[in-house]
C-alpha cells in the first residue's frame, strides 16, 4: 500500500482467508472441529484500528484479529505501525497470570501477519452498547475495578522487583506509535485547532471556543499530559474505556489492549469512569415515554461507586499480602508500632491514584467531545440539539474536574456533582 511500509510476508486476511490462515494451526483446528471449507467467517470490526473475525465451526469458534497498517477509520491517509498486534498479545500474557478469567484466552500470536486468535466471547456484548441499551451489569464495574487493581499492582515495584520492571518497560517503550496516538488525541489536540477535531456545530461552537480559550484548563490537561509521559508505575491497558470492556449479567472480560504501556495507574481509572460519566450524561439521549432513563442514571453512578471502591479494595488487600517489591518494602516497617504508619502510607497512595483518575478521567471525556474518534454514546444521539445538550453538560463536568479538582475529595462527592451540571450548562441555539 502507497505511503505504508509493510513486511513482505504481511497480507491483509479476509473472510476468504481466514480459513486457510487458522487451518494451518493444528490447536485451532482441533478446536473448531470439521474442515476449513465448512466453517463460516464473518467480519465484525467496527473500531478504528483492526479487522475482527469471528469463525464459527462445527464444535466451536475463535475470534482473529488483524492489525492493519493504518488507522481503519481515517484510511490509508493515516499509516499506522503493524507492531500494536504485538504489544496487545504482550499485554495479554504479562498479566494473564494474575488476572484469571476476565480476560480472553490467547490461543495464537502470529509475527507475520500481526495478526491474533483468541477465544471468542458470545454472547457477550460490547459494555458501550449495553449502557445505550439501558441493560444492567450487575458485575460488570466490581470486575473492571478488581481487574485494573490486579493488573497494575502486580506490574508495579510495589509487588516486584524493579528489574522485573524495566524489563517491561524496555518491551512497551517500543510501542511508541499509540502513545504518540493518545498524547495527540487526549492531552494536544482537543485544546488546540486541529483539522482531525470535531464537534456538534452550530450548537456547541460557542462553548468549545470557550474551552479553547480557557488557560487554567488547559495547563490542567498539559499537567494530566506530563503525568502520563513521566510516571511509569505499572503496566497499564492504555485505553480502558467501555467499549474495551465485553459483558453478559455475569461475566466481564477485558479486551482491546494494544495501546499498552508503563504508565500512571490513574490512566485506566480515568478511562473507565470517564466513560460511565459520559453514559450518564448520553441518557436523555434515549429516553422514551415508557422510560425516561432516570433510574437508569441512578445505577449509572452506583456502578462508578462500585468501581473505584472495588479498585481501592482491592489493590490495598494485594499490597497488605503480596509487597514483595523496591518499593515500600516490608523489612523497612518491621516493627509492630509501624504498621499503622504503613498503613496510612498505602491509603495516601491509593488517595493520589484517585485524584489522577479524576484528571485523567475528565481529559478522556473532553476528547471524545471535541477531538477525534467520538463515542456512539453521543453520536447515536439523532436530534442534535438534544445530542449537544447532553455533551454540554458532560463537558462542564469535566472541566470543574480538571480545574476544581479540590471539590473531590470523594467518589460521593463526584457523584453528587454529576447531576448539578445539568443546571449549569448551555448550548447555542
Amino acid at each position: 500500500m502507497p505511503g505504508v511500509d509493510t513486511p513482505s510476508t504481511y497480507r491483509i486476511l479476509d473472510i476468504d482467508t481466514v480459513p486457510g490462515f487458522i487451518g494451518s494451526l493444528p490447536e485451532i483446528r482441533a478446536l473448531l472441529g470439521g474442515q476449513p471449507e465448512s466453517w463460516q467467517v464473518h467480519e465484525v470490526g467496527d473500531g478504528n484500528l483492526n479487522l475482527i473475525f469471528i469463525v464459527q465451526g462445527r464444535d466451536g469458534s475463535v475470534c482473529v484479529k488483524q492489525a492493519l497498517p493504518y488507522v481503519r477509520v481515517a484510511g490509508a491517509s493515516w499509516p499506522m505501525t503493524l507492531e500494536r498486534a504485538f504489544f496487545e498479545a504482550s499485554y495479554y500474557w504479562a498479566v494473564a497470570p494474575y488476572v484469571g478469567g476476565l480476560i480472553p484466552k490467547l490461543y495464537h500470536y502470529d509475527p507475520e501477519l500481526y495478526c491474533t486468535v483468541m477465544e471468542c466471547l458470545s454472547p457477550h456484548i460490547i459494555l458501550r452498547r449495553g449502557l445505550i441499551a439501558g441493560r444492567g451489569y450487575p458485575n460488570a464495574a466490581r470486575d473492571v475495578g478488581e481487574y485494573i487493581a490486579r493488573a497494575s499492582f502486580f506490574t508495579s515495584d510495589l509487588a516486584r522487583p524493579f528489574e522485573h520492571k524495566l524489563d517491561g518497560i524496555a518491551l512497551f517503550a517500543r510501542n511508541k506509535a499509540l502513545v504518540r496516538i493518545t498524547v495527540d488525541l487526549v492531552f494536544c489536540d482537543p485544546y488546540r485547532l486541529n483539522e482531525r477535531n470535531r464537534h456538534t456545530s452550530p450548537q456547541l461552537d460557542d462553548i468549545v471556543a470557550d474551552l479553547r480559550g480557557d488557560g487554567r484548563l488547559k495547563v490542567a490537561a498539559a499537567y494530566f499530559g506530563q503525568k502520563f509521559l513521566n510516571e511509569v508505575q505499572a503496566l497499564v491497558h492504555g485505553d480502558l474505556h467501555s467499549g474495551s470492556v465485553m459483558v453478559t449479567e455475569g461475566d466481564t472480560r477485558v479486551i482491546d489492549p494494544e495501546f499498552a504501556f508503563y504508565g500512571p495507574i490513574g490512566f485506566d481509572l480515568g478511562a473507565f469512569l470517564g466513560n460511565l460519566l459520559l453514559s450518564w450524561y448520553s441518557q436523555p439521549g434515549y429516553a422514551t415515554q415508557q422510560d425516561n432513563r432516570i433510574a437508569y442514571q441512578r445505577w449509572i453512578l452506583e456502578q462508578a461507586k462500585t468501581f473505584w471502591e472495588s479498585f481501592r479494595r482491592s489493590f490495598l488487600a494485594l499490597w497488605a499480602t503480596n509487597a514483595y517489591g523496591d518499593v515500600f518494602p516490608v523489612s523497612m516497617f518491621a516493627r509492630p508500632e509501624e504498621a499503622t504508619t504503613l498503613e496510612l502510607a498505602r491509603s495516601a497512595f491509593v488517595d493520589g491514584l484517585f485524584a489522577d483518575m479524576l484528571g485523567f478521567g475528565a481529559c478522556k471525556m473532553i476528547r471524545r467531545i471535541v477531538g477525534f474518534a467520538h463515542v456512539i454514546d453521543f453520536d447515536g444521539i439523532r436530534d442534535a440539539t438534544v445530542r449537544a445538550g447532553c455533551e454540554a453538560e458532560a463537558l462542564a463536568m469535566a472541566r470543574t474536574l480538571l480545574t476544581h479538582p479540590t471539590q473531590f475529595r470523594s467518589i460521593q462527592d463526584v457523584i453528587d456533582a454529576v447531576p448539578r451540571m445539568v443546571r449549569h450548562s448551555q448550548v447555542t441555539a
